[in-house]
């Protein structure tokens, strides 16, 4: 099986042409085994290309645990790079269909290679039963005690569920997002972003991601850490995300939130399956 393995700020992804759908049922257990750093290839997950009814074509993403995600910032610039480079599909803006519906992806191309990506992540949603989440009312900047330590809570819906906090980096220790994920209001869990805010135009994030764990960067989780630092009145709408992989900018628009950052192809090989 021919793979790339390509990066959007350090989140890594292994894509894999799958439409003629010979990995369908197959994708956890492929997951777990090529994302595996000693006995596989080594990613935060893998990212299957597959045909679509109501887009141009679908991106289907498993976490390294083999679990399913809706939606990945970072992995769905991934994926319009390796459509596009591939001619899969030659469309730019380009449609993709995902768990979080169709995405727009508009592509910065030079000479044939797309150097980065800005995708209309849709708009998020605070309302509980679509995050979902289990309380009396919207969690934002909710105090709540977990673990024997006091956290304040901001949660929404952004393409998949995602909690921040607010506060310095070097006050939280990115273990602790394992036991915010499964804390017992989030019954599907919960990313977590732990965000220092710079000023009104610039933040830091770092993320536990559901079903992946510690990743350098996460697309969905800068966007929610814009919106909820915009939210709280500490940021403006247009915010550069320092992230330990690198730099996302996010816009807040009344049509949705707009992510802009680089793919990158780290190699391309085959893989016994």
């Amino acid at each position: 099986m021919k793979f790339t393995k390509i990066h959007g700020n350090g989140n890594d992804f292994i894509l894999i042409d799958d439409r003629k759908g010979e990995l369908i049922k197959k994708e956890s257990d492929y997951a777990i085994r090529l994302c595996d750093r000693h006995f596989g290839i080594g990613a935060d997950g893998i990212i299957l290309v597959r045909n679509s009814e109501i887009a141009s074509i679908k991106m289907e993403i498993i976490n390294s645990d083999g679990s399913y995600a809706a939606m990945c910032g970072n992995g769905i610039r991934c994926f319009a790079k390796y459509v596009f480079e591939n001619k899969f599909v030659v469309e730019n803006p380009l449609k993709i269909e995902t768990g979080d519906g169709v995405k727009i992806a508009f592509l910065n191309i030079e000479n044939g290679i797309v150097k980065s990506v800005t995708i209309n992540m849709g708009k998020p949603s605070f309302e509980l039963d679509k995050i979902p989440a289990k309380y009396d009312r919207e969690i934002l900047n909710e105090k709540f005690y977990i673990n024997n330590r006091e956290y304040k809570l901001t949660t929404m819906l952004m393409g998949v569920p995602h909690t921040v906090i607010f506060g310095a980096l070097d006050d939280y220790d990115i273990s602790e997002g394992e036991k915010i994920e499964k804390y017992s209001i989030f019954p599907q869990g919960t990313n977590v972003n732990f965000c220092e805010v710079i000023d009104a135009f610039h933040i830091k994030v770092k993320t536990w991601e559901r079903g992946a764990g510690a990743t350098l960067a996460c697309g969905t989780g800068c966007c929610a850490s814009v919106v909820a630092s915009n939210r709280l009145g500490f940021t403006g709408n247009k915010v550069e995300v320092s992230a330990p992989g690198g730099k996302l900018f996010i816009e807040i628009k009344e049509d949705g939130v707009f992510m802009t950052g680089p793919a990158v192809i780290s190699f391309k090989g085959e893989c016994e399956i």
